[in-house]
């Protein structure tokens, strides 16, 4: 059985799997193939791949001869021309907004398993990429702000006087937004915290933030570690602590997403008003129409001197370190669906399988997407 890696389309820099990483492909009992220059923008040249004793091939072949391709991102129109029916697929497709697509795939005959829908449970915690490239976006939200902010970090007291440390302000506590906090509190920021899920609340104290509490949020529990729609009533008051705090802070964090949803709007236009000018908004939602009125995702722009960065791949801008623990997200995956003997097999007993399995022998199979493939026909 062929296992091939792709060359991802820019702006992607990430790469599936790094030649360090293909022993472990190997012993699968695998051939593995990857794409010229797939490694390139992870610092991983063709050269390193070869040491590793794999075939090189341009894409073309690779799509026409695997028989289980590793793309992070999706395929282009060109690429399901050349592609041979059958054909397992391995990446994050975002399924749930990308429905359509999901249907395209299914009625070309491809198998496609999106890591990103993985059930969130202790088990799957090694393969969970949305937790390992969340984790990066994190730290590099805050360096990145740190590198737009007009100003110090830390507090200085020196003989020209004293410059207080920048009050960061971060909205969402989950993956993403614990390591920005750790980030941030190592730079010498102080560090307020929302979160409607009250369970988090000792983790963010735990690092040294302060965690802003608003009564009546809706249970998160049986959410996977996700956040869940608010009432109307808990959405009021929490946008009147969140007026209050933003008006208060030099740095924004918002990490706010709803899968299958938009993304909250948690800072309205009204609260754009009470930020300071020269205050910097990362926006790490900015893909699923971000958690501000202004955010675009993939541009930095100014509104009134407040600039607003909308990016939700930042784990991309570490290439080496995001492909590496994607990789072995990956790895640990491939073991759940290649038996001993180096087949694929579709064991859909496996929940971990089944949880992230959209499309198999010609249909969409995902209860989630199938709804929404159903809903778009009945639109139609």
């Amino acid at each position: 059985m062929i296992v091939s890696i792709l060359k991802e389309i820019a702006p992607e820099n990430r790469v599936s799997i790094l030649p360090e990483q293909i022993d472990a492909l190997q012993k699968m009992h695998v051939e593995v193939w990857v794409e010229m220059s797939a490694g390139e923008k992870a610092h991983a040249t063709d050269n390193g791949y070869l040491l590793k004793n794999v075939a090189i091939k341009d894409r073309t072949a690779i799509l026409q001869s695997s028989d289980i391709i590793l793309s992070i991102n999706g395929l282009t129109p060109n690429d399901l021309a050349h592609i041979k029916p059958g054909t397992v697929l391995l990446g994050v497709f975002q399924p749930l907004f990308n429905a359509a697509l999901m249907k395209h795939y299914a009625e070309r005959n491809l198998t496609v398993f999106s890591i990103d829908m993985i059930p969130r449970t202790t088990r799957a915690q090694s393969m969970d990429v949305l937790s390992s490239q969340a984790n990066i976006a994190g730290y590099k939200a805050v360096l990145l702000a740190a590198d737009l902010y007009p100003r110090y970090f830390p507090m200085f007291m020196t003989a020209a006087g004293s410059i207080p440390p920048a009050k960061v302000l971060i909205l969402g506590a989950g993956v993403a937004g614990l390591q920005a906090i750790a980030t941030a509190r190592r730079l010498g920021a102080v560090v307020e915290v929302f979160d409607t899920r009250p369970a988090v609340k000792e983790e963010v104290m735990s690092l040294g933030a302060k965690f802003v509490e608003v009564e009546g949020a809706a249970d998160a529990t049986a959410a996977g570690g996700y956040a869940v729609e608010q009432s109307k009533e808990y959405q009021q008051k929490q946008q009147k602590k969140i007026f209050e705090a933003v008006g208060k802070a030099d740095i924004i964090i918002t990490t706010a997403q709803i899968p299958g949803k938009k993304a909250p709007l948690l800072i309205t236009e009204e609260m754009m008003l009470n930020i300071k000018r020269g205050s910097v908004i990362i926006d790490l939602a900015a893909a699923t129409g971000g958690n501000t009125p202004h955010t675009h995702n993939n541009k930095t722009i100014d509104y009134n001197g407040i600039t607003i960065v909308g990016n939700s791949n930042l784990a991309a801008t570490m290439p080496y370190d995001a492909s590496k623990l994607y990789g072995k997200n990956i790895l640990n995956f491939l073991q759940l669906i290649i038996n001993k003997e180096g087949a694929f097999v579709a064991n859909f007993e496996d929940e971990l399988v089944k949880g992230c399995c959209i499309t198999y022998d010609g249909d969409v199979v995902h209860d989630k997407i199938k709804v929404l493939v159903d809903s778009a026909g009945v639109l139609e």
